[in-house]
C-alpha cells in the first residue's frame, strides 16, 4: 500500500471577466425589452447589491462576454471548432495542467492517468481527457467523469485509490468548467452565479515527491438523489419539429432555498463524520478550502465545523473574483492558499453540489 500525495496544482484564469455592474447593465436592458413587448409576470431589475448580498460575488472570469453583455443574446460565443483542432475543454485543461506539472516538477510523459472531471463536458464522447492525455504526450490512461460542482474531489479520491492500490504511480486530476454556456443568464435569480476556469492537481506517491508536498490522509465521498439542482441539456435533448425547444429546464436550475436548507447539514455532518474517523478535533484544522458556490453557504459549514466564525486566512473564499466555479472552486482556493502552511499541518478541501454529492480530501503538510 502507497501513500499518495497532491505534488502540485495549477489554474488557468480566462483572460476576460465581467463585474456586476457590467451584468446587471445588461439584464436590465434584457428585461426592459421584455417588459415592453409585456412579458408576464414582467422581469424584476437585478442590481450589484442584490448579487453580492445573494452570493458575496463582485466579479467573474468568462471566456467570451461579448455575447453574455449583449441583451440580444445573454449567452457566451463560442465558435464551434473543426474536429482536428483542440477542444475548448481541453485547451484550458491543458494549461492548468502544465503549471501543475511544472510545480510537481515532473514530466507529462511520467503521468500514468489523466482524469477529467467537471460539470459538463463539451462532448459526449471521444473522451476530453483522452484528448489532454494525446495534447501533452502523457502515458497510461485517460476518461471523463461528472459528479457535478464535487467532481473533483471524486476525482481526486478516484486517482489516490489508484495510487495507493499500487494500479498507477502519478495521475492528473483536472476540472476545465465553462459554466457561463449552461448558465441562464435572462434569470434573475441565477444569472451572477458562475464563471469559468480550469484547475488541475498532480497526484504521486508520497516518496516520489521532489519538494514540499500534501499527503493525503484519507478522502470521503457521499450522494443522495435531489432534484433541487438539474439541468436537463443532456444528449437526449428534446426537438419538436426538427428544432430544439428553448426550454427553460435545458440550463441550470436549482430550487435556492430548498439546496441551501438540506445541503448544509449534509455537509457540515459529512465533514464532521469523516474528522471523527480520523481522530481530528477542529481545533486540528489549519484550513478549509470550500467549494465556492455561496459565501453565506461557506460562513455557515465553516462555522458549523470549527465551532466559531473562521477567520478570513482559515477559510479562504475566491467566490468575489471568480464566482462559482463548479467543481473547480475548491481548487482554486486551495492551489491560491496553501503554500503558507507548515508541516504536520491539516487542511480539508469539500466540494458539494447537485446530485446531491459531497466529497472531502484531508491533507497535511509534508516537505
Amino acid at each position: 500500500m502507497y501513500q499518495a500525495a497532491i505534488t502540485g496544482s495549477g489554474v488557468f484564469t480566462p483572460a476576460q471577466s465581467i463585474s456586476n455592474e457590467e451584468l446587471v447593465v445588461a439584464f436590465n436592458a434584457y428585461a426592459d425589452h421584455q417588459n415592453a413587448a409585456g412579458a408576464e409576470p414582467p422581469v424584476p431589475h437585478s442590481s450589484a447589491e442584490f448579487i453580492v448580498n445573494a452570493s458575496g460575488i463582485k466579479s467573474r472570469y468568462v471566456l467570451d462576454k461579448s455575447g453574455v453583455l449583449d441583451p440580444e443574446i445573454m449567452h457566451p460565443i463560442l465558435p464551434a471548432r473543426p474536429d482536428d483542432a483542440p477542444s475548448q475543454m481541453a485547451e484550458m485543461g491543458v494549461d492548468a495542467c502544465e503549471k501543475a506539472l511544472a510545480q510537481a516538477g515532473i514530466a507529462a510523459a511520467d503521468i500514468d492517468a489523466v482524469i477529467c472531471a467537471a460539470s459538463n463536458h463539451e462532448r459526449a464522447y471521444p473522451a476530453i481527457a483522452i484528448e489532454i492525455q494525446q495534447l501533452m504526450g502523457c502515458g497510461g490512461f485517460a476518461f471523463d467523469m461528472n459528479v457535478a460542482c464535487s467532481s473533483a474531489t471524486f476525482g481526486i479520491q478516484a486517482a489516490a485509490d489508484m495510487i495507493k492500490s499500487g494500479s498507477i504511480s502519478k495521475a492528473l486530476v483536472v476540472n476545465p468548467e465553462i459554466c457561463s454556456a449552461h448558465l441562464e443568464w435572462r434569470d434573475r435569480d441565477c444569472h451572477f452565479i458562475f464563471g469559468d476556469v480550469a484547475t488541475a492537481v498532480v497526484l504521486e506517491r508520497s516518496e516520489t515527491a521532489k519538494g514540499p508536498h500534501f499527503t493525503i490522509r484519507s478522502t470521503r465521498c457521499a450522494t443522495e438523489f435531489s432534484n433541487n439542482i438539474r439541468n436537463n441539456n443532456g444528449f437526449l435533448r428534446r426537438t419538436r419539429l426538427g428544432q430544439i425547444e428553448d426550454r427553460r429546464d435545458m440550463q441550470f436550475m436549482q430550487e435556492g432555498r430548498k439546496v441551501f436548507k438540506q445541503v448544509l447539514p449534509l455537509v457540515s455532518q459529512h465533514i464532521a463524520d469523516h474528522m471523527a474517523d480520523e481522530n481530528l478535533q477542529a481545533t486540528d484544522l489549519k484550513r478549509l478550502w470550500l467549494h465556492q458556490a455561496n459565501k453565506s453557504m461557506n460562513d455557515f459549514i465553516g462555522k458549523k465545523v470549527l465551532g466559531r466564525t473562521p477567520e478570513p486566512d482559515e477559510q479562504p473564499n475566491i467566490l468575489q473574483d471568480y464566482a462559482n466555479t463548479s467543481s473547480a472552486g475548491s481548487i482554486i482556493a486551495f492551489s491560491k492558499y496553501s503554500n503558507d502552511l507548515m508541516p504536520g499541518e491539516i487542511g480539508l478541501i469539500c466540494s458539494f453540489g447537485a446530485g446531491y454529492s459531497v466529497g472531502s480530501v484531508l491533507l497535511e503538510r509534508a516537505g
